[in-house]
Formats: structure tokens, sequence, C-alpha cells
């Protein structure tokens, strides 16, 4: 699997005269996919949190137990004047994640650690399930994608500790030897995409 390998999406959302939007996202543990999203141009903010189960047990320590129904994710408030549905679903494919791990990212096993795309409209759930098939159809990779196309209920935030988690947390084993290297990655492989003061870090 090469990310510069990955095709544009062939559907997208139309970006013109639209305000800002939020795309929920789920690939594993959430440190790593708001390390990599905040990095790009016309991504306002990146939020960890909940999606998938009830408010009730939307903390991470029950979520932990992968008995909840609830994914982590992340809510990517964004400019689709700047950056489409479309193209955050082609780094969420090629760079943060692999979606065709299922229920599970490397070490991390369970439901919650499971590859979904949250839609918010019809068309949000259009635009994921016809990426999915176009890279299907592209044999990008080597294994069937798992990811799940699901209904956003609700996005629960999680606890504040989570926010920023990489940024603030570098020497940590988890965050240097699984989150910077896909930071790294996608760094190489769209310079283009790169907010101004991280173009050429």
């Amino acid at each position: 699997m090469i990310p510069s390998s990955f095709p544009d999406p062939a559907v997208d959302l139309p970006s013109a005269g639209t305000g800002d939007r939020v795309a929920v996202l789920g690939g594993g543990c959430f440190w790593c996919t708001e390390a990599v999203f905040k990095e790009l141009t016309g991504v306002r903010s990146v939020r960890p949190g909940y999606a998938g189960g009830t408010a009730e047990t939307a903390d991470y320590r029950t979520v932990c137990s992968g008995t909840t129904g609830h994914a982590e994710v992340i809510g990517v408030t964004y400019d689709p004047n700047l950056i489409s549905f479309g193209a955050l679903l082609k780094v969420f494919f090629s760079v943060a994640h692999d979606p065709t791990q299922l229920n599970r990212q490397g070490n991390d096993r369970g439901p919650q650690y499971r590859s979904a795309v949250f839609y918010a409209d019809a068309d949000e759930k259009r635009v994921a399930e016809a990426y999915i098939a176009q890279l299907d159809a592209a044999g990008v990779f080597d294994a069937p994608i798992v990811t799940t196309v699901e209904p956003l209920d609700a996005f629960y935030e999680a606890e504040e500790y989570h926010f920023d988690y990489a940024a603030r947390n570098p020497a940590q084993p988890y965050i240097a030897y699984v989150s910077a290297p896909k930071v790294e990655k996608l760094r190489r492989t769209y310079p283009e995409r790169l907010k101004s003061e991280k173009a050429g870090a």
C-alpha cells in the first residue's frame, strides 16, 4: 500500500458557499488520528471523542472495555472551501490507519478501535460508500476494506487530557512508535496539504 497510489475520490461533497463542517472518523486510538489531521490545511480543529454508543458509557475507562458500542473517534472541523470531505477520507484511508484490520489497529484490539466513518447526512454516507468502493475496485489494499459506515447519532467529547495528547507527550512510547510515524508519512506523502508552518517540517 503506497499512499501516492490512492486515487482522488470520484464522488465528493460540493464546497461552494458552505460553512464549516465536521467529519467524524474512527481509525483506532484517537491520539494518532488527531495528530495526523491537525496538520492539514483547512482543518480548523480536531477533537477526540466517542461515537456509536450512549452518553451514559461515553468515558474512556468504560469505552476501553469494548462493551459499550462506541468507537474512539475524532471530530474534524474543516473548511470545505479549503479541503473537501473526500480529501479528508483520502488521508484517513491512506495515512491515518489501516482500514483492512477488523476491530483493531495494530496491538489495540476491540470494537472500540474499529475503522468507521460516522456520517451526519445522506451525502456524507454516499461519498464514504463510494470512496470505499472506489478503493476496493482500484485494489490499493491486499485485503478487503472493513470500514463501517455508520449514522452519527451523537459525538461525545473525550476527557480533556486526551486533547493534543501526541503534541504534549512526544516521548511517550506509543506516540513515538505509532503516532509520530503516521505524521511523518503524511508530511512525506501530502506536503501540499500541510498547514504552512508544518511544510518542510
